[in-house]
């Protein structure tokens, strides 16, 4: 099952990957222009590509347990998936600092001091930048493909302080947030623990 799966995706290039992470900002797009974002529609704009962008970083972390449990291989797709996590989480941020906080610099600092989920969403934010930045093949050469892996571990800092960011920032225990959180958590855990008993 799994060697028809692997010969099926063969034919899907990384390039599809990009394409279909796109269609959601075209889908939000019209969304906005035909004015179906409700009342607050910054707020709906913000919200929903935080979540694309959780739920990528989610879908990064599970190209490995599924490769080693059910022998499907998504590996190939890990750089598209992840690229296009930092694209969301990039605007998530600008939607927040120009249309939501509209670039009152003292506030959006005096925030991310003082707000602990704000701290959260910008610190897996900076995280992610050398992940972005090093998600090449000139970087694994440069440095060296241990490094490069070495520093690519960032993913899971990453992918728990956007969880802990989404929970921190709804106020309350709805299920959704927590589901990420513990999902997260214990995906870090199926790469930390095999790599520990070694």
């Amino acid at each position: 099952m799994d060697v028809a799966i692997n010969t099926a995706l063969r034919r899907v290039p990384p390039l599809a990957i990009y394409i279909v992470g796109v269609m959601p900002l075209a889908w939000l797009v019209w969304l906005l222009v035909d004015g179906q974002l409700g009342v607050d529609p910054v707020k709906r704009i913000e919200h929903q590509l935080g979540e694309w962008a959780l739920q990528l970083l989610v879908a990064g972390l599970v190209i490995a347990p599924l490769r080693r449990y059910t022998g499907i291989n998504l590996v190939r797709y890990r750089r598209a998936i992840g690229l296009l996590a930092f694209f969301y989480v990039s605007l998530h941020l600008a939607t927040w600092l120009v249309l939501d906080i509209q670039l009152r610099w003292a506030e959006i600092w005096a925030d991310i001091v003082k707000r602990p989920y704000i701290t959260a969403g910008f610190v897996a934010f900076v995280a992610m930048i050398p992940l972005a930045v090093t998600s090449n093949n000139a970087s694994i050469r440069r440095l060296g493909p241990k490094a490069w892996q070495q520093l690519h571990r960032l993913t899971y800092f990453a992918a728990i302080a956007g969880a802990v960011h989404y929970l921190w920032l709804v106020k309350a225990w709805p299920p959704e947030p927590i589901i990420y959180l513990i999902l997260v958590i214990l995906l870090v855990l199926t790469r930390i623990l095999p790599r520990a008993a070694r």
